[in-house]
């Protein structure tokens, strides 16, 4: 296996998502407004997007732990090893997700619970 290749890709995708963090401005409210401006409809859109900016950011901050915890695999010499069934990750599922803790099937099992 060819974690140095991981590694270099975990970095990458950490970054980006650091970079893209750094980037995004917190909504401002301006002062002596009332929070009931514009029609249902245009509070709706604000609505929606502030929920999805949520969530973006619980996902990334998911992804980061992930990447995080990758990392220390890999120092550990544990990295690419199924945390359920202590069998090998296929490099398929490794190239796709480089910070998956599981291998496809125990993920499967997860998935149908």
């Amino acid at each position: 296996m060819d974690v140095a290749r991981y590694k270099d890709a975990l970095e990458r995708k950490r970054s980006e998502i650091l970079s893209a963090s750094a980037g995004v401005k917190p909504m401002q409210v301006a002062e002596g407004t009332s929070s009931r401006q514009g029609d249902l409809a245009d509070q709706s859109t604000g609505n929606n997007e502030v929920h999805i900016q949520l969530k973006l950011k619980q996902t990334d901050a998911k992804i980061l732990q992930a990447i995080e915890e990758a990392l220390l695999r890999m120092e550990l010499g544990t990295y690419g090893v199924c945390r359920d069934c202590g069998e090998p990750v296929a490099a398929a599922r490794l190239n796709a997700i480089p910070w998956t803790r599981s291998c496809i099937t125990c993920k499967e099992k997860q998935s149908q619970k």
